[in-house]
């Protein structure tokens, strides 16, 4: 969970400092959309080579790069004097970042059986979304203070910190019980079943698309607040720590209800729920409705963390699962990087309502489509 925490505490930071590297740099809502897609673009094409690289030589090194890694570039972000030299750092800091997830699990999955699995990834997901949940108000008060870029320069040094101590931690946990080369026939592995790639595929699509395309959108909250309600940029950025709370409860519950309950129907009902919150921010009011809605939409999304991850890892063989993981999250993550500018795009030509109303609409066609394929597939 700290671990977690730590890998996004720099990557957190973008969304809510928008307003202010916004009218520092004079962007568009496109530019602006390019900040969100030059880091997840990148991270999302590293977590393909990370994945599997951690499948051949274990999780030590690639967690290590993804936390203090991280923190090194996101420092070089807070010193950027243009537009394209910080666009340049978000992206080397994407790259960075990609190994963390795909390891993660994968090292989670070893130390816990099947019947827990989901809860275990829903804590792990916990450290996350408390990144998400300080990042906007750590952010907002310290920019308000001494500039967008001192979160970043502030930050980074206790993020490098912990990376090299958790580096320190997993070669001590690896000499005790070779946690990193677990022998096959272990009491803690996952069963699989034949034929994964099959089950997977619109497993995958669905449970991508179902982040990639909110949290695209999420990105402009905090411009929508400032444009549309005329709130100040701190309190915009403030306000993005309501969608990252419901972290503390739903990553848990998510994991919770996926072992109980079972994955595939779970993911289901979140897409089409996503589909839905998002058209609703049509329909937002300032203080209760896009609080409210903020709310609605982490809480969908950090239920979707723990069903997608554990269904994963237990459909996958072990020697693989990093892999898997890795495609996972690319798809993810270079949705958002495609969609974002996308959306920024329709902001600038259409208004808020048409790019939301198509965000939301398109998220409940492809949850109809995989849901075809999904709804007779038996966990």
């Amino acid at each position: 969970m700290v671990a977690h925490f730590s890998h996004h505490l720099l990557t957190a930071l973008q969304t809510p400092l928008l307003p202010f590297i916004r009218d520092e740099f004079a962007l568009d809502y496109t530019r602006v959309g390019l900040i969100i897609s030059a880091f997840s673009f990148s991270y999302g094409i590293s977590q393909l080579p990370a994945g599997w690289i951690s499948d051949r030589i274990g999780p030590r090194i690639i967690i290590t790069m993804g936390i203090s890694g991280v923190a090194v570039f996101g420092l070089l972000v807070g010193v950027s004097q243009t537009f394209t030299m910080m666009l340049i750092f978000l992206v080397l800091m994407g790259i960075m970042a990609g190994g963390y997830h795909p390891t993660a699990p994968t090292l989670i999955s070893k130390a816990v059986g099947s019947k827990t699995l989901g809860r275990a990834l829903g804590f792990h997901a916990v450290g996350g979304s408390a990144s998400y949940f300080l990042a906007p108000i750590v952010a907002a008060a310290m920019a308000s203070v001494w500039g967008w870029r001192s979160p970043f320069i502030g930050l980074a040094i206790p993020a490098f910190a912990f990376g090299i101590v958790f580096y320190i931690l997993l070669g001590r946990q690896a000499a005790t019980d070779k946690i990193e080369h677990k022998p096959s026939g272990s009491p803690t592995e996952i069963p699989y079943a034949p034929g994964y790639l099959r089950r997977l595929a619109p497993f995958i699509i669905l449970s991508t698309f179902a982040a990639a395309m909110p949290f695209s959108a999420a990105s402009f909250i905090p411009l929508f607040m400032v444009d549309k309600f005329g709130v100040s940029r701190e309190i915009a950025a403030s306000f993005l720590a309501l969608l990252y709370s419901a972290g503390f409860w739903a990553a848990p519950l998510g994991g919770y209800l996926s072992d109980r309950l079972g994955r595939v129907k779970l993911l289901i009902v979140v897409g089409f729920a996503t589909s839905f919150v998002i058209y609703l921010l049509n329909l937002a009011t300032y203080s209760l409705g896009i609080g409210a809605l903020l709310i609605g939409i982490g809480m969908l999304n950090y239920i979707r963390m723990p069903v997608s991850e554990s269904y994963i890892i237990s459909q996958t063989p072990e020697r693989r699962r990093s892999t898997i993981l890795g495609i996972y999250y690319f798809g993810g993550m270079e949705g958002m990087g495609i969609l974002t500018p996308v959306i920024g795009y329709l902001i600038d030509n259409f208004g808020f309502h048409i790019a939301f109303t198509i965000a939301g609409t398109t998220i409940a066609l492809v949850s109809l489509i995989c849901s075809i394929f999904l709804w007779k597939i038996r966990d």
